[in-house]
């Protein structure tokens, strides 16, 4: 049984022996003028231990003490695919992602989205680093816990991109070798976890195909806002369309003036309809650029 379903049967257990003890005293208590006697603590008996009233006991409170544990990882971002939000010099893009947040919320309005596939055409759309940087603007948010996947079993990048380990990763989970506690980093930024790829596998999409992803999601996705997930490219592979079962939405990659029309619609077919939440064009050259290049 995974540490949530622990987590989560503990505060029934403790829910339950909280009304048993109001019941009691509600029986004890003469004269109905004095009421039901409140009770703040409830103690595991003959440990002495204290817990947390029953009306403390939120969803954030599980929530944090589950992910204090989660390895914590000394990141070292990659200025050349993680950006700088906040900074005295922001770089260039930090707008659009800001811009890309916000459409999401939008979205998010109008159906379920937490989980999202980040996916591309072909390789090196900048698949990766939208996934990233999306991630982080996303966890700049006060209180906002976005949890980045790093489900690219072939190629994978998200370590490279914040200088972490890749293992003990997603591989490890899916081959059912750790659980979902010992994959789960958390770097330089609050609010920001990464599970990253893990040990190269062989047969890939076997494993991607297995079912765990979906099962993962289903135990996390109750601590994290958001849940952003990079996967291989959509046409080479079957990856992708895979993956994108277990995620609410897609979003698709593509590079300006590089991929071919037909090659994105190909890509496009790869998905469900109703899965498409919106298309990052990537890679548009400003006027900026262009006079930066005559010079």
């Amino acid at each position: 049984m995974s540490r949530i379903r622990n987590a989560r049967k503990s505060l029934d257990m403790e829910e339950a022996a909280l009304h048993e003890v109001d019941a009691e005293l509600e029986r004890l208590v003469e004269g109905p003028a004095m009421g039901p006697v409140p009770v703040s603590t409830v103690a595991d008996e003959g440990s002495g231990e204290l817990k947390l009233p029953l009306a403390e006991i939120t969803d954030a409170t599980v929530s944090d003490n589950l992910l204090s544990g989660c390895r914590r990882s000394n990141w070292v971002p990659n200025p050349e695919m993680v950006l700088s939000f906040g900074g005295k010099e922001e770089d260039r893009g930090t707008e659009e992602f800001r811009s890309l947040r916000s459409r999401l919320y939008r979205v998010r309005k109008e159906q379920h989205l937490k989980s999202i596939l980040v996916s591309s055409a072909v390789a090196k759309e900048g698949r990766s680093f939208v996934a990233v940087n999306l991630a982080l603007v996303l966890a700049l948010q006060p209180e906002c816990r976005v949890l980045l996947i790093d489900a690219d079993l072939r190629n994978p990048r998200l370590h490279v991109a914040f200088g972490t380990s890749a293992k003990p990763g997603l591989s490890e989970y899916l081959l059912n070798e750790a659980e979902e506690f010992a994959i789960i980093q958390r770097g330089y930024a609050d609010g920001l976890f990464l599970i990253p790829s893990g040990r190269p596998v062989s047969g890939p999409t076997e494993v991607v195909s297995n079912g765990r992803l979906k099962s993962l999601i289903d135990q996390v996705e109750s601590l994290f806002d958001w849940i952003i997930v990079d996967s291989p490219a959509a046409v080479p592979v079957s990856d992708a369309s895979l993956l994108a079962n277990s995620c609410d939405g897609v979003l698709l990659v593509v590079r300006s003036h590089s991929t071919p029309f037909d090659v994105v619609r190909k890509a496009r077919e790869r998905f469900r309809e109703e899965s498409l939440v919106g298309v990052v064009l990537n890679a548009i050259e400003t006027k900026v650029s262009r006079r930066n290049h005559r010079h």
